[in-house]
């Protein structure tokens, strides 16, 4: 092959080869083709895929892959249901972050953690948990595989969400390699002689490269705030029998700050609690529920409710409100408890078996068997956070958008069900999930535990439902616009960019002209710049 012949593809791995290691380019299939799909979708594949070992090497993979045209997209645990890492052209390279998973340093002086952002949550809790350490925010769902810098491009919440907030309110600085290969350090690590400990010092640097989905840099290093480990636990459930005393009592125990942990599942998230194979795995977690106990007597007691009330604790169509209190002492965890007891059963709430938070919290990183429902099904989860005072009307609003489809959804096996959750005290935050059946996608097959896939038959190819699916995210999507709510995973399914003011779009856009002049990072996340 002559040099006019060859590929722009294969130039690209030649100077890869040369420049940086030969070692770090993917060439699996199999592997490969995990890359061109999301949790959700299928995405055009990239042209080439890398997964550097070290830092130095991302920023020399950046400049030589931008100097040669190609687009940057990057993927850390690969749990995106927004097409936040797929890329959507063909001269696209793809950096897989997840080998960047060194824990650089844990300061127990400063309470500050270091980690490269391949590090996954359920990695940090691991390391911490000996010295009696955590992240105020502390994981999410998928922390056993998703990426501190998938993170905190994306947004992450859940562990410890409703009194800290979510991964973008424990970051004090980062390291960013822009598209032209520049290592840009924020918060006070980017001073002369400074330390990760404080992100403001002058503008917020650090806070303008959280959640932009990868369109502003490329994350490798992240400094996180730390908080010593809470003595004391305690837990609470309660059974609602209508959607808005749930969400009332959510935003008043969100509100309150007495829980680290409010969440709400609707009724047929609920129902699929009470699944058997389900109780099997609370009971399996017995022996931590016993060790996160302060004695051994109470840990005994305290599974062996576990075990007796199982999830068998509601019958018919409620929603249920679960809580975790956390706190230095065992007298203030129970006067927290009690005020989120008092708040729920004020709006209507019974209170029932706190099986779930307790299980929860007892092992906060469960393989992911989830990213599949327990008869093969398909998933797609939107997000809003709005104020408080929004939530009802943002309900009603998605409500009414999705009556219009409920025949079509019945006829095509599509379902929906909602989560809502308390964040940092001001924020509620609405989850509608739709699940389908439809063949699976790579990540399907390559995620789950193989024992849990071995009791599936993966369903037959269905287009229409996976049509309406789509349509309906949009119209959902197009609500969400409306109230001008803020979401998570943003990736290239919400119109961020389009939502903002003339003003404020003219700024963020200057800023992406500045970082990455010719367009190259994540073409799509945020919306069209070149709008």
């Amino acid at each position: 092959m002559t040099q006019s012949q060859i590929l722009p593809t294969d130039l690209l791995r030649e100077r890869i080869q040369k420049d940086v290691d030969s070692r770090i380019i993917i060439t699996d299939a199999a592997e490969i083709s995990l890359y061109a799909s999301d949790v959700y979708a299928r995405g055009t594949p990239p042209a080439l895929v890398v997964r550097p070992a070290f830092l130095e090497q991302v920023a020399r993979v950046v400049q030589i892959a931008t100097s040669m045209g190609y687009a940057i997209t990057q993927r850390g645990g690969g749990m995106s249901y927004t097409g936040g890492y797929l890329p959507t052209q063909t001269n696209t390279l793809m950096l897989d972050l997840s080998a960047l998973n060194q824990i650089i340093s844990i300061d127990e002086d400063d309470l500050v953690i270091t980690v490269e952002t391949g590090v996954t949550w359920q990695q940090i809790w691991e390391a911490l948990t000996p010295l009696r350490l955590r992240l105020p925010f502390f994981g999410t769902f998928s922390g056993s595989r998703a990426t501190v810098g998938g993170g905190l491009s994306n947004g992450a919440l859940f562990m410890g969400t409703a009194r800290y907030g979510s991964a973008a309110d424990i970051v004090v600085g980062m390291e960013v390699i822009d598209a032209q290969g520049r290592r840009i350090q924020t918060g006070q690590a980017a001073f002369h002689n400074g330390r990760p400990g404080f992100r403001q010092y002058g503008p917020d640097l650090t806070g303008l490269f959280v959640h932009d989905a990868g369109a502003l840099g490329v994350k490798t290093l992240a400094s996180l705030r730390m908080i010593p480990m809470p003595d004391a636990a305690d837990y609470a459930s309660f059974a609602f029998s209508s959607q808005q005393e749930a969400v009332a009592a959510l935003s008043a125990i969100g509100r309150s700050g007495y829980c680290e942990e409010a969440y709400i599942f609707d009724p047929a998230t609920t129902q699929r609690s009470l699944d058997p194979a389900t109780l099997q795995k609370d009971i399996g977690r017995l022996g931590n529920v016993i060790r996160s106990q302060s004695s051994i007597l109470k840990g005994l007691l305290e599974g062996a409710k576990l075990i007796i009330a199982g999830r068998r604790f509601v019958e018919g169509s409620v929603y249920t409100l679960h809580c975790v209190c956390a706190g230095r002492s065992i007298d203030a965890v129970r006067d927290d408890r009690l005020g989120a007891v008092r708040l729920a059963l004020a709006h209507g709430g019974v209170e029932i078996s706190n099986t779930i938070p307790k299980a929860a919290r007892a092992n906060p990183f469960e393989p992911l068997n989830g990213i599949l429902g327990s008869q093969g099904e398909r998933w797609a989860a939107l997000n809003a956070k709005v104020p408080h005072s929004d939530a009802e009307h943002l309900i009603a609003a998605t409500e009414k958008a999705i009556e219009p489809y409920r025949e079509g959804m019945a006829a095509c096996g599509v379902t929906m069900s909602f989560l809502y959750i308390a964040i940092a005290q001001h924020i509620f935050s609405y989850e509608p999930v739709l699940r389908w059946f439809d063949e699976w996608l790579p990540v399907h097959h390559q995620i789950p535990e193989r024992e849990f896939l071995a009791g599936l038959t993966e369903p037959e190819p269905n287009p229409e439902g996976r049509a309406l699916v789509e349509e309906i995210r949009g119209k959902i999507v197009d609500v969400f616009a409306e109230f001008g709510a803020a979401s998570n995973q943003i990736g290239k399914t919400y119109p961020m960019l389009a939502s903002l003011n003339p003003e404020t779009r003219a700024v963020l856009k200057a800023l992406k002209a500045e970082l990455d002049p010719d367009g190259l990072m994540n073409p799509g996340a945020l919306g069209d710049f070149s709008a």
